[in-house]
């Protein structure tokens, strides 16, 4: 393994040194005739020999720039900026240089001239002339992305600008699909985008953006002439070894009035076209402009996302489709919808060695699930002036969920087989109207109103051979025992809110907001034993069952007092918050609080490029109707609940202190954070055990809590080189009830990453890395360590005309430093695919899991128990695609 790591960087040094002697640096200032520094202006190296790349830089805040040139190459040097006139000059890459440049003004240049330049920078608008940087090898949109300046995509499909991560996704100005980003960069066609504008403190509402406070990143892209009234897309097919197949298509049609968008999927290879990720993003409710009063309702949601949390796979199959329409009716109308569809069947193996004070349980899990869920979202959006917006937005979600597990738990030899199927089906309606209205320059208003209804009916079978719970739940004796829960838990709220934004001058705001929240909650609980005589045993006698009413109203009144003074921009105020509560169970009980929930933020603006924020809230939090409810219920085959009606909120402290800088003429990324928190009054789960069986029952607890989270990630381009460091330390303390004592668990967890990537423009893109990870966790005189190292290597390659080469490779090395276990296993996935220019046609050839790995091992804990798991996945899949580009 040394040997590998040593080859590998052995690899980069080499090429530092071939890629020093290769290449000279040009650097220099831009400046106006006044000697005045321009930022963000365009630097472009044209070379005279045409099979070479253009070079390109913009400068920083202090107008500086630095090209990296091919040596004894001669160059066109071109500085262009908005409202000046264009400087070029001849220059011979036979040594490093220094060039100062200054520009002249140019009040009545050309548009066209503007519009040509690779980047251009207005405001809180950064746009890209996409043709400035792609080569035409470029499949989808994500790919486009990669090669902007400043921008990055993760493998989640997820998309930061300069350290920024972008939260809404727009097409010509409309959300894609909700806005979320993974659909957009996944799925686009490269060949079909023209420009892509990234929108800095983005609001829908173009009249709020000075005033809302929102730190919101859109990416807008914007399509080609011939694309914005035209259909196209791509289709894809393949099969693969033994019986695996997948199947993808995306049709688009984009004309000034109607955009269609439409995505299909079929795959049986654990690929997910709709992530749990993806379906946060389509929640719905009132917009964030108008939340943040420091109140948190944890409602019982329907159980929609628990169904799609990504995870390993034994075997699957899934099928998705989504269509998106927009249409724009007139000049001040629009409206909008998409339907979601997904039914996927998995099954999972997972097997666990879990360690508890006094033993030591193995854990067999051979889980199968069945999901359909489906989403509809119909929007209207109407301006009948510029100074006022109308929002009237419908969203219907319905799911159908079924899952088994068969558990084979041994304890000391002795083995216990237990069988669990879940079923629900949920519905949740959710219905909101926006109006926002600028009276005038210094009086702006907005209004939202938002009702939602949740509805949720699981039941739950439980089967086992031996008696399960015993002193627990009141089981008659039998030769297999079947328990039966069913559960019907209903929820509707009602939200409203009124704002006030009042602009005493461009330096001083005043901000006022009233408000009210509604929230009315069913919860009904019945467990019982089915006999074999067919007669039922219900457990309602030995205190279970459920049946609960509980309503919650929230009064709050807000005010905030914003001003900017220098490179300074602060605000401060409190919301005030009145609650009432009541439970209705065997008996009613009311409650009433009034709390203040202060909250503090600052800017500190250095330029554009290097900024400092701090963020401080109180929080208070209101638990749902299952932590309220006094009476018994059961949780699993080994753990039984009793709520606790005399809850009240937690209380807790939030404070964030974020650093960002970027330059591209140094070419650095750095951003560091802090983050706290801590429950001054929290709730915590109260646990009594007998062997693996569970009490559970919630307790307020004075200093819950505490947690320290940091986080420094560097990025450094140095010649045709990347390297990045990133780390993270997070550390917790928090209280814990067990068997009637409380204990003081600590969690510190300690990881980087180093890596290098290379940037060069006729050879493979090679980046290298390295992760660890490690953890600690302490509860009462026991500590447990565990080290976890990952190198990585990812290459992806353009090579001959239309061939393209990805590879992904990881060495996972585990290690449970209390028990001395240890496990090893190596990932790998390659992609080889090939499209001539000339040709809708396209082939591609992949493999996943080539090492045929079985299965991937970790560790997790909690306050009472220390888990090693297996988890098994998919085996060695190899596929043959061809694909049609319409």
């Amino acid at each position: 393994m040394l040997k590998k790591y040593s080859a590998i960087l052995g690899f980069f040094i080499i090429g530092i040194f071939f890629t020093n002697a290769q290449t000279i640096t040009l650097k220099g200032s831009v400046k106006d005739s006044l000697q005045n520094p321009l930022s963000y202006a365009n630097v472009l190296a044209k070379p005279a020999d045409v099979s070479k790349n253009l070079q390109f830089a913009i400068t920083d805040t202090d107008g500086l720039y630095k090209l990296e040139l091919t040596k004894n190459q001669v160059y066109t040097i071109s500085v262009s900026y908005m409202g000046f006139k264009t400087a070029s000059f001849k220059f011979t890459a036979t040594e490093n240089s220094q060039k100062s440049i200054v520009l002249k003004d140019a009040p009545n240049q050309l548009q066209e001239v503007i519009i040509e330049m690779p980047v251009t920078v207005k405001e809180d608008t950064i746009t890209y002339n996409t043709n400035k940087f792609v080569t035409g090898e470029e499949r989808k949109l994500k790919n486009v992305l990669k090669k902007l300046p400043g921008v990055e995509v993760d493998k989640n499909g997820g998309v930061t600008v300069q350290g920024k991560k972008v939260t809404t996704l727009l097409v010509e100005g409309k959300k894609f699909f909700g806005g979320g980003s993974k659909l957009a960069v996944e799925n686009i066609p490269a060949n079909a985008v023209d420009k892509i504008q990234v929108i800095d403190n983005y609001n829908e509402i173009a009249f709020l953006k000075n005033v809302s406070d929102t730190d919101e990143m859109a990416m807008n892209i914007l399509l080609k002439e011939d694309k914005k009234q035209f259909a196209f897309g791509d289709i894809e097919a393949g099969k693969g070894n033994k019986d695996f197949y997948r199947t993808h298509s995306n049709l688009f049609y984009y004309s000034p009035k109607t955009n269609i968008n439409f995505i299909g999927n079929i795959n049986n290879t654990g690929e997910k076209t709709f992530t749990f990720r993806d379906y946060m993003s389509f929640q719905g409710g009132i917009s964030a402009a108008l939340k943040g009063d420091g109140s948190i309702y944890n409602v019982s949601r329907s159980d929609f996302a628990n169904f799609m949390e990504t995870q390993d796979l034994v075997t699957s199959s899934n099928k998705f489709g989504a269509l998106n329409i927009t249409n724009v009716v007139n000049s001040k109308l629009d409206i909008s919808g998409y339907a979601i569809f997904s039914h996927s069947k998995n099954k999972t193996l997972t097997e666990n060695i879990n360690q508890y004070t006094a033993f030591t349980e193995e854990k067999e899990n051979t889980s199968n699930s069945r999901n359909i869920l489906g989403i509809g979202k119909f929007n209207i959006e109407y301006a009948p002036t510029t100074n006022q917006q109308w929002y009237f937005k419908t969203q219907f979600k319905k799911t159908d969920n079924l899952k088994s597990n068969n558990i084979i738990s041994r304890i000391e030899n002795e083995d216990r087989s237990i069988f669990s199927e879940n079923n629900a089906e949920a519905i949740y309606l959710n219905q909101n109207i926006e109006w926002h209205q600028k009276m005038s320059n210094k009086h702006t208003f907005s209004f939202a109103a938002d009702v939602t209804f949740d509805k949720n009916n699981p039941s739950t079978l439980w089967g086992t051979n031996n008696a399960i719970l015993q002193g627990l739940i009141p089981v008659e004796e039998s030769g297999n025992y079947s328990i039966n829960q069913h559960k019907e838990i209903q929820n509707t709220t009602i939200h409203s809110v009124f704002k006030h934004y009042w602009v005493l001058n461009n330096f001083n705001h005043i901000y006022t907001t009233l408000g009210n929240k509604y929230s009315n909650e069913a919860f009904f609980t019945e467990d019982s034993q089915k006999l074999q005589d067919g007669t039922t045993n219900n457990f309602a006698s030995a205190g279970f069952g459920n049946d609960l009413d509980y309503r919650l109203n929230d009064l709050f009144l807000g005010v905030h007092y914003k001003f900017k003074t220098g490179i300074f921009e602060l605000k401060q105020g409190a919301f005030l918050h009145n609650y009432n509560w009541n439970l209705k169970q065997q008996q009613t009980k009311k409650n009433n609080k009034i709390v203040m929930l202060p909250d503090f933020s600052a800017e500190i603006k250095f330029s554009n490029s290097k900024k400092i924020k701090i963020n401080y809230q109180l929080k208070s939090a209101f638990s749902d109707a299952s932590k309220l409810a006094n009476r018994f219920y059961l949780q699993s085959y080994n753990s039984v609940y009793k709520g606790n009606e005399h809850l009240e909120n937690e209380l807790y402290h939030t404070a964030r202190m974020y650093y960002s800088r970027f330059s591209l003429y140094r070419g650095l990324m750095l951003f560091g954070g802090i983050n706290y928190t801590k429950k001054v009054k929290g709730l915590q789960n109260a646990v009594q055990f007998n062997e693996t069986d569970q009490y559970i029952s919630p307790i307020m607890v004075d200093n819950a809590s505490e947690n320290w989270s940091f986080n420094l990630n560097i990025d450094k381009k140095i010649k045709k080189f990347k390297y990045g460091l990133d780390t993270r330390i997070l550390t917790s303390k928090y209280l814990q009830n067990i068997n009637e004592a409380f204990v003081t668990n600590k969690s510190n967890n300690y990881s980087y990453t180093l890596s290098v990537k290379t940037l060069f423009d006729k050879f493979p893109t090679i980046e290298a890395g390295f992760e660890q990870s490690i953890g600690n966790y302490t509860s009462s005189n026991s500590t447990s360590k565990f080290i976890t190292n990952q190198p990585y290597l990812n290459i992806d390659y353009d090579f001959l005309e239309g061939f393209i080469f990805s590879f992904e490779y990881e060495n996972y090395n585990y290690e449970n430093k209390t028990f001395n276990q240890k496990n090893t296993y190596q990932l790998a996935n390659a992609t080889l695919s090939y499209k001539n220019e000339d040709s809708a046609w396209s082939f591609k050839l992949d493999a996943q899991n080539l090492f045929n790995v079985k299965y991937k091992q970790q560790n997790s804990f909690s306050s009472y128990i220390i888990s090693d798991s297996k988890t098994y996945i998919l085996p060695r899949i190899v596929m043959f695609s061809i694909g049609y580009n319409l």
